[in-house]
């Protein structure tokens, strides 16, 4: 059985890469005739518009991996309640980066979709599995607790989508963290989901990284899916129905600290700068140029470095809770190591740089060299890797191209 799901899930993953690259020509020509593109301005880092319809073509992928494999397992579609959700904010996503959508109205849409996942599965985060000695608690408590959380992933990720390749990135590796985990709980059809999304990002990611003609952003529309995805994975990490994780230890892994670590950076960028905003008497809300990618940007890193970097950084957090648990410390102690790591390497990085440029420091000119080192668009692999995706999309049926 075991062999099996292992192959259904290969399986799942490679219709959902395959289902992607086939969409994403034909997304890219519609996206390109009908002009949706986002327009380059004072607090944007591209030079040209750009099409943002990449999340249109990553959903398509997700369908048909995770259809794939209900049909490949010959059971029911178990994911039918995150699935309608990120329908939902693919639209309003969408319609936000079209006509463009008011945060309050956005805001209202979001705690509909996590509420319809809570009530459309009957789970939510109604239990902290054993962290500061809290089991499961009231619903009362926890549908409100789970709104907020959900809500705030959504927007998390949609804030630090700035620089190619970053969201995407940050969402392929938390896939493949959160697939093992539910490899372990044998929950395969969390698993496959999983699976499906983090394969389904890949073919986008090269594209947005390294494509010049094929280049797309994922939009409001992928970002919004992307924080959807990641709170119905929260839910069901977190819900009391489910059992603990247990990693071969006797000790119990604090699963929030296990979550808190594979968000991180979106979750701690967001918040420094949702703080820092309603310090300054700005809406929360408010565009602005503060996030931990600007300040990478600033001081000359490219796009691709800036993106590894922060991917690298909430990697490190994952492997700090990891090895707080396999040392054998408990649940508080796993949560509070979890959360020290993650804002020295995510504040401390910012702040740090930050000030090496207000200050024009030394320390800041030696940054800046070895910046110039990080532009890799003129290597010959760069550019052999571009031309291929280039054809990839010229040469799909139908592009016109």
């Amino acid at each position: 059985m075991t062999n099996c799901t292992i192959c259904y899930l290969l399986a799942s993953a490679v219709v959902a890469i395959a289902a992607v690259q086939w969409i994403f020509p034909k997304v890219l020509k519609i996206a390109k005739m009908k002009d949706l593109v986002d327009s380059p301005d004072y607090r944007k880092l591209q030079k040209y518009p750009v099409p943002v319809l990449g999340g249109l073509a990553v959903f398509f992928g997700l369908l048909l991996g995770t259809l794939c494999f209900a049909a490949l397992n010959g059971g029911m579609l178990g994911s039918v309640p995150v699935l309608l959700a990120a329908s939902v904010m693919l639209y309003v996503g969408m319609m936000d980066d079209m006509y463009g959508l008011s945060p309050l109205s956005r805001l209202f849409i979001e705690i509909v979709a996590v509420a319809g996942m809570i009530f459309g599965s009957g789970m939510c985060v109604d239990s902290l599995h054993g962290l500061w000695g809290v089991g499961t608690f009231t619903w009362w408590i926890a549908v409100p607790l789970t709104i907020f959380a959900g809500v705030g992933l959504i927007n998390a990720y949609n804030m630090v989508d700035g620089v190619n390749g970053l969201s995407s990135g940050l969402c392929i590796s938390a896939s493949l963290f959160l697939a093992i985990v539910f490899w372990i709980r044998k929950d395969f059809v969390e698993c496959a989901l999983a699976l499906c999304f983090g394969a389904a990002l890949i073919p986008f990611l090269l594209h947005n990284v390294f494509g010049e003609k094929s280049r797309m952003f994922i939009g409001d529309a992928g970002t919004m899916v992307m924080g959807t995805l990641v709170s119905w994975f929260m839910i069901r990490v977190l819900s009391g129905q489910n059992p603990d994780l247990y990693l071969g230890q006797k000790n119990t892994p604090c699963l929030v600290a296990l979550m808190i670590s594979i968000a991180s950076v979106p979750v701690f960028d967001t918040l420094r700068v949702m703080t820092g905003r309603l310090f300054r008497g700005e809406s929360p809300f408010h565009a602005d140029r503060t996030h931990l990618h600007h300040v990478f940007i600033t001081l000359g890193v490219s796009h691709s470095i800036t993106a590894l970097s922060e991917i690298l950084i909430n990697t490190v957090v994952v492997a700090a809770w990891f090895i707080s648990y396999k040392c054998g410390l408990g649940i508080d102690l796993q949560f509070y190591i979890t959360i020290m790591v993650a804002v020295a390497l995510v504040w401390g990085t910012y702040f740090f740089l930050r000030y090496q440029e207000i200050h024009d420091t030394a320390i800041l000119h030696s940054l800046q060299k070895i910046s110039v080192r990080t532009h890799l668009g003129n290597k010959s692999w760069w550019l052999k890797l571009q031309t291929m995706l280039d054809k990839c999309v010229s040469k799909s049926p139908g592009t016109g191209e």
